[in-house]
């Protein structure tokens, strides 16, 4: 089973002024990985508090693969690539350039976002966009490769090449 954190940037959420539907999205969607959310946080978008928090999913929980959505735009207060990259130890570049690379076969929006992924320690980070379109669009991309990912974080594998 893979331990799941959600992590949503947003002031509004976090102020309830708004309903969380990009974080239903993620819980809903992990599933099909057989994933079970463990933790599932709201904060402002202040990096601080967000970066606090990826850290305690990681290193208290021992969440295997943290999930941000929001924060991840050109707002003056979209920070959460920044609180990312503040606390993973290498940056896994291929899951968001996977995920824009698809996102711009329906928008050519898709090219101005910022989300990044990582690692740190043994956890998986990924930030995802702030719309339940978008989350859907992006995790739906990256979701068949998360498992396989986990395993060789966990050192329950070391393979990434395909039987010949």
């Amino acid at each position: 089973m893979i331990k799941v954190g959600i992590l949503t940037a947003s002031d509004k959420g976090h102020a309830g002024e708004r309903s969380d539907e990009s974080g239903k999205v993620i819980a809903e969607l992990v599933r099909e990985i057989s994933a079970e959310v463990m933790e599932y946080v709201i904060v402002p978008d202040e990096r601080p508090v967000i970066s606090s928090s990826l850290k305690r999913m990681c290193d208290e929980l021992g969440i295997d693969l943290v999930l941000t959505t929001g924060g991840t735009g050109f707002s003056p207060r979209d920070i959460t690539p920044e609180a990312t990259l503040d606390v993973i130890e290498r940056q896994v570049p291929g899951i968001p350039e996977a995920m824009r690379a698809k996102s711009m076969e329906i928008t050519s929006r898709a090219m101005l976002s910022r989300a990044v992924a990582g690692i740190r320690n043994r956890t998986l980070i990924v930030n995802l966009p702030g719309s339940p379109k978008g989350v859907r669009e992006c995790l739906r991309v990256i979701l068949p490769v998360l498992p396989h990912a986990i395993e060789i974080l966990k050192g329950q594998t070391g393979e990434c090449a395909r039987p010949e």
